[in-house]
């Protein structure tokens, strides 16, 4: 499964290196961005997910909507970003991924993110783990232990989506030392004990959590509504995840 991710990264290399043909931006109905490395990934994954698992449902962001009436009753499905960080990509900073997930009865099962420009690839299954391979090198992820009432903690926000929310909930803390991300590579920061909290105060899709939800859980670490404190689901009759918060492990 890991190999699609890279092989779908690998192709929006090809395009995002391409000056010829870049950047060809298409908006969708909701003026977010669409460019050829967002379809060609799609294809790639889904045209292998399709043939390889052909039993298993499948959502993803550059696909046809599914009516809630029918996937309500998915047991599993696969929940796909082809490209999460379509900005990132445009602005080429290179802070995007490929997310792969699958979903069982409403919660990650297993998580794939792949950042092509890093060559940074993260995956997690349930209760076996969550690991990073970088330059051939296999590790395991452990998320940062920590109170909140400590100092100097570091905050993961949002490259392009900051508010004035995410501002206030940064300032409850002391000396807090604040690092931007794009895309799932936020979470992933998290998942290595890199950075503690990650509050997000604005709109995200399912698909632009459900792989890293299931690596950051499996380093040891939460992903919760960010005002009632209960775990993010997946599968709402609105994809539209609500507010959440993404931690270490916080000891009380």
């Amino acid at each position: 499964m890991n190999k699609i991710a890279v092989q779908a990264g690998t192709k929006i290399l090809e395009i995002y290196h391409d000056f010829q043909h870049f950047p060809e931006v298409e908006y969708k109905s909701d003026r977010s961005p669409l460019t050829l490395a967002d379809k060609a990934s799609n294809n790639i994954i889904c045209q292998y997910l399709s043939e390889a698992y052909p039993e298993i449902p499948l959502i993803s962001e550059e696909n046809k909507e599914i009516p809630y009436s029918e996937r309500k009753k998915y047991e599993f499905f696969w929940l796909i970003d082809p490209l999460d960080g379509t900005k990132e990509f445009i602005s080429r900073n290179g802070e995007f991924t490929v997310n792969i997930a699958l979903i069982y009865n409403g919660y990650p099962y297993l998580g794939i993110v792949f950042a092509p420009c890093l060559n940074q690839l993260y995956f997690a299954e349930k209760n076996k783990g969550a690991f990073k391979v970088c330059n051939g090198q296999t590790t395991g992820l452990q998320v940062a232990s920590f109170s909140l009432a400590d100092e100097n903690l570091t905050i993961v926000a949002s490259r392009s989506h900051a508010n004035q929310e995410t501002d206030d909930y940064i300032r409850k803390f002391r000396n807090v030392k604040t690092t931007s991300m794009g895309s799932s590579l936020k979470f992933m920061l998290i998942a290595s004990g890199e950075a503690h909290l990650y509050p997000r105060t604005g709109p995200t899709m399912e698909w632009d959590t459900a792989a890293a939800h299931c690596i950051v859980k499996e380093a040891g670490g939460k992903v919760v509504e960010f005002y009632s404190g209960k775990n993010l689901i997946y599968n709402k009759e609105n994809l539209l995840n609500p507010y959440f918060l993404a931690t270490g492990k916080i000891i009380p």
